[in-house]
């Protein structure tokens, strides 16, 4: 079998740089640049309309992150067996995408209800006026939070992933499989001591008795 996964890890890469990209652009760039309308009902829709233009892209980007990942994961199984480390940052990096994917998708349920809101008159996409109705505000207050929060989660990815890439050193490969069989090695010994505890302590008791 070949150790080259090219076309898995340019999905994963790529992926991971439009979904962190996408997501950051959006908050500086469309937010911010829809917040210097004039006119204080066309803020909102304008922003919206932005967003609701890069879905369909991001929902891509994501799904071919994951299928990448997927695919490493699998064809690097029998590496997390053997190397120490890997099976841990590999769990690190799944919470990350979980908690990311939750986050996108629920800032995509808030963002489709400001665009059904038409156009309130608002500060800026994420920042409502007095004039603002309170549920759109509401809506606003949540997003604020939520468009810098997919860029950290997926911002923490990237560098789990070149933190894994580094486990990938020969150098690093060599002495986490020496720690793995350093630790295998250290179990018999281990249980040997129990044993010989327990041993003590039931002679002990019947000593006692």
């Amino acid at each position: 079998m070949s150790e080259r996964h090219t076309t898995l890890r340019s999905m994963h890469d790529l992926g991971l740089a439009a979904w962190f990209g996408g997501s950051l652009m959006g908050a500086l760039g469309v937010n911010g640049a829809a917040a210097r309308i004039n006119d204080t009902t066309e803020r909102l829709p304008v922003a919206s309309a932005g967003w609701a233009r890069w879905t369909p892209v991001n929902a891509a980007a994501i799904g071919a992150h994951l299928a990448g990942a997927v695919g490493e994961l699998v064809t690097e199984s029998p590496r997390m067996a053997r190397q120490a480390g890997v099976g841990r940052i590999s769990a690190v990096k799944t919470a990350l995408t979980v908690g990311a994917l939750a986050v996108t998708g629920y800032s995509r349920l808030v963002g489709m209800r400001l665009e059904k809101a038409g156009g309130p008159p608002v500060e800026g996409t994420t920042e409502p006026s007095h004039h603002t109705p309170a549920n759109v505000a509401a809506s606003q207050r949540q997003m604020k939070l939520l468009q810098w929060a997919v860029p950290a989660l997926t911002g923490a990815l990237v560098v789990v992933s070149a933190y894994m890439g580094e486990q990938q050193k020969p150098g690093q490969v060599f002495r986490g499989m020496l720690d793995r069989a350093g630790g295998i090695m250290s179990a018999p010994k281990h249980i040997g001591k129990v044993a010989a505890v327990g041993a003590a302590g039931r002679s002990l008791v019947g000593a006692a008795r």
